[in-house]
């Protein structure tokens, strides 16, 4: 039975942050999301509904990514799907609870590449995140939260629920070049303009092939990506 709508962004906003943490996510925010729907790689028809989106993360665990050297672990490739399994549940069981309210609702997976040749999603789950405020786009190309760095993994729900957004943050990695004398590629530079998609790419196909992950990941520069906060 659908429960009574109330109009408010403000409880709206709270209500869906309130059950996000229930669901153990371990960041929450809301994104305005009109300045870049027309990029994602849905149908119009769904663009067309949304204006919102959720922005939900969840950190990974330390013990995980500290075994990192300088290529991806069994360990952490196992890590990697657990929570992406865990991402697309929780943001399902969400987006469940904003329809059962009378609104409409599109959990986006946290991990699925629709286009390999140039490495994209149905959406960018890390422009969504920067909009709703969790954090910047870091010299490496991910998205860096004060507190947790770069040791997280994000997923997208789509809503048209009235919600006010959050404010993005400015960038923040200041004088932190961690990631830059880490990676393997060599793919990253000082800016983030300077980043070698393709160089990322090809050294990730080349883990997959030899170091027993079966996938598209690496997590170097995810380590060294710690918090600004936490080099305080």
């Amino acid at each position: 039975m659908i429960q009574y709508i109330c109009m408010d962004e403000k409880k709206n906003y709270q209500k869906l942050e309130k059950w996000a943490y229930e669901l153990e996510f371990s960041l929450f925010g809301a994104a305005d999301i009109r300045s870049i729907k027309e990029e994602f790689n849905l149908s119009q028809r769904v663009k067309d509904k949304f204006d919102r989106a959720l922005s939900l993360g969840k950190r990974l665990l330390d013990s995980v990514i500290d075994d990192i050297i300088d290529h991806p672990t069994p360990l952490y490739f196992h890590h990697y799907r657990q929570v992406n399994y865990f991402l697309d549940r929780a943001a399902f069981q969400l987006a469940s609870r904003i329809q059962d309210q009378g609104y409409q609702a599109l959990p986006i997976a946290a991990s699925q590449t629709i286009d390999w040749e140039n490495q994209q999603g149905h959406v960018s789950h890390k422009k969504i995140g920067e909009l709703a405020g969790l954090g910047w786009i870091g010299r490496h190309n991910l998205l860096v939260n004060p507190k947790m760095g770069s040791r997280f993994r994000l997923v997208s729900v789509l809503t048209d629920i009235p919600l006010p957004p959050d404010e993005p943050l400015g960038f923040g990695c200041g004088e932190c070049r961690e990631c830059l004398d880490s990676c393997p590629a060599r793919a990253i530079g000082e800016k983030l303009q300077d980043f070698d998609h393709r160089g990322c790419f090809e050294k990730l196909k080349e883990f997959k092939k030899i170091r027993y992950v079966g996938q598209y990941i690496c997590g170097v520069c995810v380590k060294a990506c710690s918090g600004p906060l936490n080099k305080v």
